[in-house]
């Protein structure tokens, strides 16, 4: 009878821990308390920032590339000084694209007209356009590339 008492004093005791537990869990525990701040100033904390997910797109179209190799060069230029550098210095002159670098431009006239260039200088002219000098290799001969292309 003495056992029988023992056992249920411990599962009464167990119940009310469980009641406790149960009070606890449903309640929530509180840690909320002063912060010790070590610094003079206030940081803002970081907070979560998410990724924008528009509803729509906010432009109508997609932007479009802006240099391609068409639209860097514009055309060859055709003047006396032009050509005297074709026959002298083996160098072919473009109005390129105001955008386009010498990168572009020296990429430009390799896909186009497949030949080699050995050098790019550009100039901005007074009104507004950039001229390219393009200096070719010695394997290409200005000449022959500005008969194909049409420029003589």
């Amino acid at each position: 009878a003495n056992q029988r008492h023992l056992f249920v004093r411990f599962t009464m005791a167990g119940a009310d821990k469980a009641k406790a537990v149960s009070k606890t869990l449903k309640k929530g525990i509180s840690k909320k308390g002063t912060r010790i701040h070590t610094k003079v100033h206030f940081y803002r904390p970081n907070t979560l920032s998410l990724a924008r997910k528009p509803k729509y797109a906010r432009r109508s179209t997609p932007k479009k590339t802006t240099v391609d190799k068409y639209s860097v060069i514009k055309y060859p230029l055709t003047t006396e000084s032009s050509m005297k550098l074709i026959e002298d210095s083996n160098t072919l002159v473009f109005i390129v694209d105001i955008r386009a670098n010498k990168r572009q431009i020296k990429a430009a006239v390799k896909e186009l007209y497949s030949i080699e260039c050995e050098k790019v200088n550009t100039l901005i002219t007074p009104r507004g356009l950039k001229k390219s000098y393009v200096r070719l290799s010695k394997d290409f001969d200005a000449l022959d590339v500005a008969n194909r292309v049409g420029v003589i």
